[in-house]
């Protein structure tokens, strides 16, 4: 198992935000949309990777590093002379449940600070679980969450603009917290709606009941509601599985999936063997 000090011994990088823009407005979480070019030609992060960002700071428990890995929410700008790779940073803080006071996220918010021009520390690239099957017959059920969406918002460019002629169903499950949360598939920024001509992809999302009571967004009723769908891609041994979100969304999958095959044994089975497989993928945080 890698550790911290083995990421952070790597390649550093220098990086300059191009851009940063607000996704969310005001009245909601922020969520922003950072571009940033890594100022060496040499760097390179494909679909299937993830790059670091090193932050200093002071900690009270004695650390001066922080490090946090972000998915690529973009297919890789190669055109100019130095890499441009784009990443979704959502605002966070924590309450500490022993004291109650509440804290800052460390990488999201000196990211969400930054300006155009400002440099950054970068390292990588780090692998990715969510490869693109070599199968272009391949069914891909993708289920992301959040800021989730952003590996899969690449994956789903990259199999209809790079790799082409897919042939098996791709189908993408995401959950946010209201519709003004609702990335790339909005009417202000709809990037994944330009492949609903697609014969073979399909979106679907779910918002939270009550999104400012922060009740927890109710994915599994839409997967439940394809359940017929997915107990076909299911059955076939070229289905894969990919999940990005928080840690709740396996125990919302676990109860989907269980409905959809009839018992939460048989759903086990079937995961047990798509892990086995290297058919199920998860990032988690």
């Amino acid at each position: 198992m890698a550790h911290l000090s083995d990421y952070l011994s790597g390649n550093h990088y220098t990086a300059r935000v191009k851009s940063t823009q607000r996704l969310t407005p005001a009245e909601s979480e922020e969520i922003r949309e950072i571009v940033v070019e890594v100022l060496d030609s040499n760097f390179q992060c494909n679909v299937d990777q993830s790059f670091g960002v090193v932050v200093r700071h002071k900690s009270p428990f004695g650390n001066s590093v922080h490090h946090r890995f972000y998915s690529i929410a973009d297919l890789p700008d190669t055109s100019s002379e130095f890499p441009q790779i784009t990443m979704l940073v959502k605002r966070c803080s924590y309450v500490d449940e022993f004291s109650g006071e509440r804290y800052d996220g460390i990488a999201s918010n000196y990211l969400c600070d930054r300006k155009v021009g400002d440099e950054i520390t970068v390292t990588g690239p780090h692998s990715l679980p969510f490869v693109v099957p070599e199968d272009k017959t391949a069914n891909i059920i993708l289920i992301g969450m959040g800021t989730g969406i952003a590996p899969f918002r690449t994956f789903v460019k990259h199999i209809y603009k790079n790799v082409k002629d897919w042939k098996g169903n791709v189908r993408l499950f995401y959950g946010a917290r209201s519709g003004l949360e609702l990335l790339y598939l909005n009417d202000k920024d709809g990037d994944l709606t330009n492949y609903y001509d697609e014969k073979t992809f399909e979106a679907f999302y779910a918002l939270s009941p009550k999104p400012l009571w922060a009740d927890h967004i109710e994915i599994e009723k839409i997967i439940e509601g394809k359940a017929d769908e997915i107990k076909e891609m299911l059955s076939k041994n070229n289905c894969y599985i990919y999940v990005a979100g928080y840690g709740k969304i396996l125990h919302q999958l676990d109860i989907a999936f269980s409905s959809i095959l009839g018992s939460q044994e048989k759903w086990q089975t079937r995961k047990s063997e798509l892990i086995a497989g290297k058919k199920w993928a998860e990032i988690i945080y």
